[in-house]
């Protein structure tokens, strides 16, 4: 599958949204488990694209996806500490980060 490597403004319903991705996303349709609270909480979401930096997650109801988790994707061995950038109604974007640092500003 090709990458989505967009170096121009998209525009969506009418609004141009300038690409401020430093590494282009790969479109993927993967379930994926988040694990928090020392493992005694978990969510089931899709993995819509996803980079080494960072991923779009979908849920049924994100009203209870917490700031920080870990992220299981179905098929890979690595789990991946990540945490909120942004939320937009099912929609969760977010960003990894290095075990054993703090989640970037």
């Amino acid at each position: 599958m090709e990458p989505n490597s967009r170096t121009h403004p998209v525009e969506i319903n009418g609004t141009v949204i300038a690409e401020r991705r430093a590494v282009s996303r790969h479109r993927v349709f993967k379930g994926a488990t988040l694990s928090f609270n020392g493992g005694y909480g978990a969510m089931e979401c899709v993995v819509r694209n996803v980079s080494d930096l960072g991923a779009l997650l979908r849920f049924g109801d994100a009203t209870g996806v917490p700031p920080g988790f870990d992220l299981h994707i179905s098929g890979e061995i690595q789990i991946r500490p990540a945490h909120v950038r942004w939320r937009r109604g099912q929609d969760v974007g977010v960003a990894f980060y290095a075990e054993g640092l703090p989640p970037l500003a």
